[in-house]
C-alpha cells in the first residue's frame, strides 16, 4: 500500500492509501482510509466512508510518503 498526501483545492491536504501510483492518463485518484496528515478521522465524508475518488482537476499536487519499511537510516553526526 502507498500512502499519498493529495493537496486539494480549497481544502486542507488528505492523506490516502492507493494500490499502486496514479497515472498521468487517469481521470481520478480512488483512494482509501482517507483521513487528515495526523492520521485522525476527516469531517468532511460521513462515518463510515472508506474510499474517496477525486478528480485530477480537483488536486494542486500530490506527496509520496515513504514506506516506513524501506526508510534508511542516514547518519547526522551535528544532531549527536
Amino acid at each position: 500500500m502507498i500512502s499519498l498526501v493529495l493537496h486539494v483545492a480549497n481544502s486542507e491536504p488528505i492523506k490516502v492509501d492507493v494500490d499502486e501510483m496514479p497515472h498521468p492518463q487517469d481521470q481520478a485518484i480512488i483512494g482509501k482510509n482517507p483521513r487528515e496528515r495526523s492520521d485522525k478521522e476527516l469531517d468532511i465524508f460521513d462515518e463510515g466512508v472508506t474510499t474517496v475518488i477525486f478528480p485530477w482537476w480537483r488536486i494542486n499536487y500530490i506527496q509520496v510518503l515513504p514506506n516506513p519499511d524501506d526508510e534508511v537510516e542516514f547518519p547526522m553526526p551535528f544532531r549527536d
